[in-house]
């Protein structure tokens, strides 16, 4: 009998220790921090400097563990446009990621600040990087292949912040040694979300006139036939980010002034003083687009209700709610500007690791 209470005590010991291995298993499970969001970038980085405002910006979410930056691929078709880019890339500590380039003939002047890339002291380059010119860059399409098809399915966030070119061309592409996938296929099998700067989803009030009037966002016009097509064909859920929305929230130069002194040369501060002569407080477009898809439950924006965009042949946007909708846009509540644009500044100015 004795030797029979003490199998049940055994018994009852296991089923103990079992059940805390259990438990303690799903907790450090359930506690264990995310995973960085894969990211990829497309950008016409040299036509407004909210372009770089946005890239640093994504430097301070990848030290904070929050995304990883695969590639950038670049819709501004000036070969400087990619020096620049590697620029920073460099400045931040990671040369390496991956830059390509498109060849469309769309906005091909050098643009105000990326000759930084070719600005030397004493003879040194102030910005130090390997990739002299767009020339030699890969070109975008196959770089949006090559990282795609290598990322897990259904994890990539890509952010476009520039014109509809390489993602139209992307979703256009053909199977190929890459992978046997369509660029339809291949996005819609690895890409999560698309977060794009383009459109307008209010009327704008004409300064001069006080009338409403609606807006060919600039994005989509200087590609209109790409911005076209991706609306029509684009196989994930988008946010889209419109021109309101940058313009409710303009960075404040006095950041410019006073947060980014722990570098005697900084990118993004010269970025911003060349574009247009200072002090202006920029729209942060671009960096909106960032911010929500690596921090959507911040409570910074709001969503639309879901729905379809499409774009006509005038490059306005148009929005119809559908519950099945494939499409949102973000609005800005008033009552999180405050913090938002605290945000936005914040990790804009954090210093490279």
């Amino acid at each position: 009998m004795l030797e029979g209470f003490r199998n049940v005590k055994l018994i009852a010991r296991y089923v103990l220790t079992c059940a805390f291995v259990t438990l303690f298993m799903s907790t450090a499970i359930a506690q264990s921090p995310p995973q960085p969001i894969p990211l990829i970038f497309d950008t016409d980085i040299g036509n407004d400097c909210d372009d770089v405002l946005a890239l640093g910006m994504i430097h301070a979410l990848q030290s904070r563990g929050e995304c990883e930056l695969l590639a950038v691929t670049i819709t501004k078709d000036n070969p400087l446009a990619a020096a620049f880019t590697d620029c920073v890339n460099t400045f931040y500590g990671r040369p390496d990621i991956p830059i390509g380039v498109c060849h469309s003939g769309v906005t091909p002047e050098p643009g105000s600040f990326n000759g930084l890339a070719d600005t030397t002291d004493e003879g040194k380059l102030r910005y130090p990087h390997d990739l002299l010119s767009g020339e030699t860059a890969v070109d975008a399409v196959t770089l949006l292949r090559t990282t795609l098809a290598g990322a897990e399915d259904h994890s990539v966030v890509i952010c476009q912040v520039g014109f509809f070119t390489n993602l139209a061309n992307l979703i256009d592409s053909p199977g190929d040694d890459i992978s046997p996938l369509s660029g339809a296929d291949l996005v819609k099998r690895k890409v999560r979300l698309l977060s794009v700067m383009a459109g307008s989803f209010v009327d704008n009030v004409d300064p001069a006139t006080g009338q409403r009037k609606r807006l060919g966002e600039y994005n989509v016009i200087k590609d209109l036939a790409a911005a076209r097509r991706l609306a029509n064909r684009w196989p994930t859920p988008i946010i889209w980010s419109g021109y309101e929305i940058g313009i409710a929230l303009r960075y404040p130069y006095r950041s410019i002034v006073n947060d980014y002194n722990y570098a005697a040369h900084h990118p993004l501060v010269e970025s911003y003083n060349r574009f247009t002569k200072p002090p202006h407080h920029r729209p942060t477009w671009d960096l909106t687009t960032v911010l929500y898809p690596v921090r959507p439950d911040r409570g910074y924006f709001e969503l639309s209700p879901a729905g379809d965009v499409t774009i006509d042949e005038n490059g306005y946007t148009n929005f119809v709610a559908s519950p099945k909708g494939r499409d949102h846009y973000l609005i800005a509540p008033d009552a999180q500007k405050e913090r938002t644009l605290e945000a936005l500044t914040l990790l804009s100015s954090q210093p490279p690791e």
